[in-house]
């Protein structure tokens, strides 16, 4: 069964999460990384706008897209998110 919105947002969370835990001010997430570790990518059922749309809905005042595919949606977004959330 192909990922949706929700797999997505919650691996992302835990991502930014363990980053935090870190200590660390920021962390940038990459589409192609986080849909590969959520799974079904590269694949012909892959879900890449719905993860991109994830990434840029759980952003934030301050956090900045670092790299942008030509038509958005792609697996080379790397969006930069401030930490903490």
């Amino acid at each position: 069964m192909p990922p949706k919105a929700d797999d997505f947002r919650k691996r992302l969370r835990e991502w930014l999460k363990r980053a935090e835990d870190e200590g660390k001010t920021h962390e940038d997430i990459n589409a192609g990384e986080l849909h590969r570790d959520v799974g079904d990518y590269p694949g012909p059922d892959h879900r890449m706008p719905e993860c991109c749309r994830v990434m840029r809905d759980e952003m934030r005042d301050g956090d900045r897209i670092i790299e942008e595919p030509p038509k958005g949606a792609g697996a080379s977004l790397t969006v930069r998110y401030e930490l903490p959330r």
